[in-house]
């Protein structure tokens, strides 16, 4: 309340409300050591009612968890002192408006977005789940921790929601169990305004225990369904717990105006005066809570962690493979030789669609890259995601250890699960068609949000898609995409680009990246007449150049579009023109790199360009400037085959080669 209060900003009902399943769950239940909060076995703690921040920093507070450095190493520094707490929602506290990852230690996950937090803890228990079974061995288990998420009514009115319990019990993902605070207040007021299913018997369906704790102040329930839920090996767990928002408020409680705004100076005070607590002090925290904490889940997630740390120490003893895996894991680090097998394409005029090649670079890089695992929404004949060398295996309810994951059609839950497996140290992949997109854009963002190296396969990239015609072609996506910060997109020419943008992609530590991908066969151009592909690992680069390097007219283009540039350099050289082709695969990547070495490939003083991009032209313009042309989509695309569709759209070599004698 105090923090809110002070804020005059933020949601005081439900962390009042929920106040007691945190205790029990950090104080009493979770394998937990605030002084090393990001020790491997800990189990985890989601958030998923992201608003209810104030909740989560007081049990770190409480709990006294240490801030992590840059290295991961504890500090003697808390992650969340009384002042962070007075400073909720101010800029540059520890104490933002929503939990987020990375800017406070302890927190697990950016949480915000409704669903997403619970869709990150199935990732999470998938990860616990595949860590055991390819690291743990007899008298070794490491892994396996227990994955808890508080959940609100919009977690589970969210599609999402929906999706993520959907596969965490398909797969029996026993060591999951979702708090469900099920106050009956949304913003607008009762939830039967919109909401009114059966909660319990829709989760029964999807294979979950579900269990009811009448009354969330009653602790003794709360600790006998948490235990159930530790005892069971079967499924996952929801415990639909019944709390009042704003419990202990005089006027407030029960009520939506608990929900988003402060109670108000006076209501803090009567409800204070409610709970016996002194009603003119502010963010009192007595000794002996402290105490509590540190009797509590600081002594016994102390005890936890070193018998943790010494049994990895005689595992390293035993498994010294394990467990150096095991370190490259924890360090974000590659492997030695993880481009072993990464090498290049012949020439050849026919070649193979970006899909295609991407399937075969995925396999060679992944096969030593053994934490290397994903899926996708049920499209991986057409993605080519699937990891088909020996011992790669699939992730069922039945076998843990396996490496590809089907995820059904499940685009937005497949985004937040991979996010969370990546949270857990796994180089996480999902593929599906780039049209879909449009589903995943929440979870993409919050990996480039939280820095995860999550990787998107899309394919299927453009008109190019043919007769499904244009619901199932993207036009405006590659700008959408490209929009979101701290996320690499690569749009690769040709079969060596693909392999040159997974390098780049298998290296990153701190974005996701998303690999656009053809359905059309792609020429696989001649290296030894155009430039080097590692030109990818720049952004962008001269595919081909004017004899004597000052070109006259500029072509630039991504993709499938870069291989018309080439024909049409062909005939421009023919007739004289002094022509360079630049393909520009990763704008991110390209926007990085120095002045010098930018206008080295795209020379300020050479302002005829042409752009070509089967796509939208927004954000083309600082490439082509104001006197460049653009062939690209100004509208949707058509059913048809997919040549026909080319020159219906004008991408030929010949609207190429007039545009650049126009300029």
């Amino acid at each position: 309340m105090d923090a809110v209060q002070a804020a005059n900003s933020g949601h005081p009902g439900t962390p009042m409300a929920l106040a007691p399943a945190a205790y029990v769950l950090f104080n009493e239940v979770m394998n937990y050591d605030p002084a090393v909060p990001n020790w491997p076995g800990r189990d985890r703690f989601v958030l998923s009612c992201g608003h209810a921040s104030t909740l989560l920093f007081s049990a770190l507070h409480l709990c006294g968890v240490k801030q992590l450095d840059a290295d991961g190493k504890p500090t003697d520094e808390p992650a969340v002192s009384l002042e962070s707490l007075k400073q909720f929602r101010q800029l540059g506290s520890r104490c933002p408006g929503h939990p987020e990852h990375g800017h406070t230690s302890g927190v697990e996950t950016t949480t915000g977005p409704l669903g997403q937090g619970i869709s990150n803890s199935v990732g999470m228990a998938i990860a616990a789940e595949w860590l055991a079974a390819n690291f743990n061995r007899p008298g070794f288990d490491l892994f396996g921790f227990n994955v808890y998420a508080l959940c609100s009514d919009g977690d589970l009115m969210e599609g999402i929601g929906s999706e993520a319990a959907s596969i965490a019990g398909h797969l029996k993902l026993s060591n999951l169990c979702w708090v469900y605070d099920d106050n009956k207040i949304t913003i607008e007021g009762d939830t039967s305004l919109a909401f009114s299913e059966n909660v319990a018997a829709r989760f029964a369906s999807y294979g979950w225990n579900v269990l009811e704790v009448e009354d969330i102040n009653d602790l003794d329930s709360l600790r006998g369904s948490l235990g159930f839920f530790r005892d069971d090996n079967e499924k996952p767990t929801l415990i639909i717990t019944h709390s009042i928002i704003g419990y202990g408020s005089p006027n407030k409680a029960s009520k939506e105006s608990a929900h988003g705004a402060p109670l108000g100076e006076d209501e803090v005070k009567l409800t204070k005066a409610a709970y016996g607590w002194p009603e003119d002090e502010k963010f009192r925290v007595p000794e002996e809570v402290l105490a509590n904490f540190a009797a509590g889940v600081g002594a016994r997630g102390s005890a936890a962690r070193e018998e943790w740390e010494a049994k990895f120490a005689d595992y390293r003893k035993q498994y010294p493979d394990e467990a150096a895996q095991l370190d490259l894991i924890a360090q974000g680090k590659l492997p030695e030789g993880w481009d072993a097998d990464m090498e290049p394409f012949p020439a050849d005029e026919k070649g193979m669609a970006s899909r295609v090649s991407s399937g075969k670079v995925l396999n060679q890089l992944a096969k030593n890259v053994p934490w290397m695992l994903g899926g996708s929404a049920d499209l991986s004949p057409s993605n080519k995601s699937d990891l088909t060398f020996d011992g790669a295996g699939e992730f069922t309810a039945d076998n843990r250890s396996g490496r590809n994951f089907h995820f059904g059609i499940r685009e937005h839950a497949m985004g937040a699960i991979c996010n969370g497996m990546a949270l857990c140290g796994l180089r996480s992949y999902g593929a599906t068609f780039f049209v879909f997109t449009d589903y995943m854009r929440p979870p993409i963002r919050l990996a480039a949000l939280m820095g995860l190296p999550v990787l998107n396969i899309f394919t299927h990239d453009s008109i190019g898609v043919g007769e499904d015609g244009p619901t199932h072609q993207p036009i405006e996506h590659l700008a959408a995409l490209r929009s979101i910060p701290n996320t690499y997109t690569f749009r690769p020419a040709d079969a060596n680009e693909v392999s040159e943008a997974y390098k780049v992609v298998a290296q990153l530590t701190d974005r996701p990246a998303s690999m656009v991908l053809t359905r059309q066969n792609l020429p696989t151009l001649d290296r030894t007449k155009c430039g080097a592909a590692c030109g990818v690992q720049k952004g962008g680069y001269v595919l081909l150049d004017a004899e004597d390097g000052k070109p006259e007219v500029l072509l630039i283009a991504t993709g499938s579009e870069v291989s018309l540039c080439v024909e049409a350099y062909e005939q421009l050289t023919a007739e004289g023109m002094k022509v360079r082709v630049v393909s520009l695969p990763c704008w991110a990547l390209f926007d990085e790199q120095d002045e010098e070495y930018r206008n080295s490939v795209i020379p300020s003083d050479v302002t005829k360009r042409v752009g070509v991009e089967m796509g939208v032209k927004l954000g083309w313009e600082r490439y082509i400037g104001r006197c460049g042309k653009f062939i690209g989509m100004c509208g949707f695309g058509a059913s048809g085959p997919a040549g026909t569709l080319l020159k219906h759209f004008g991408f030929t070599v010949e609207n190429i080669v007039a545009a650049a004698k126009s300029l």
